[in-house]
């Protein structure tokens, strides 16, 4: 079993963002930590950040035959991002959210997801250690979908 975490806009500044909404890790700090975790649960996890959205869009595009999931914290293209949203449905790939800030408690306009609607599910406001419920979600709703 495959994942592909995608992480979009100013993802890559992490550890140098505001630490009251996005802590003192580093994205290569929390993708360090994913891998041990998918080793843990005898999966494979592969990693995209950019700032970018067609990057984003072309890097689905181009893995979506490979792989069987999908984590994304989409950053600003959260809300706003309808190509990715898109990308996301045309790619067939059961997707989890994920937010390292609770992002309902925030900004109005932050409150909104193009992609909720359309994933198993959202992990908000749990700081980095939701990439990992996210992991675990993901591959268990996987796991679940085999024996059906």
């Amino acid at each position: 079993m495959k994942i592909l975490l995608i992480n979009g806009p100013n993802l890559n500044n992490l550890g140098k963002r505001d630490a009251t909404f996005y802590g003192s890790a580093t994205l290569p700090d929390i993708v360090a930590s994913l891998i041990g975790v998918a080793n843990s649960l005898n999966v494979e996890i592969d990693h995209f950040q950019s700032n970018h959205e067609g990057d984003i869009i072309d890097s689905l595009q181009s893995e979506r035959d490979s792989i069987d999931g999908l984590i994304i914290n989409a950053g600003a293209l959260t809300h706003y991002g309808l190509s990715l949203r898109d990308a996301v449905l045309d790619s067939k790939i059961p997707l989890v959210e994920v937010h390292i800030s609770n992002i309902h408690s925030r900004d109005g306009y932050r409150r909104h997801s193009v992609v909720e609607d359309i994933a198993v599910g959202q992990i908000a406001g749990l700081g980095v250690k939701g990439y990992e419920y996210a992991l675990q979600l993901i591959v268990q709703y996987l796991r679940s979908q085999e024996k059906d």
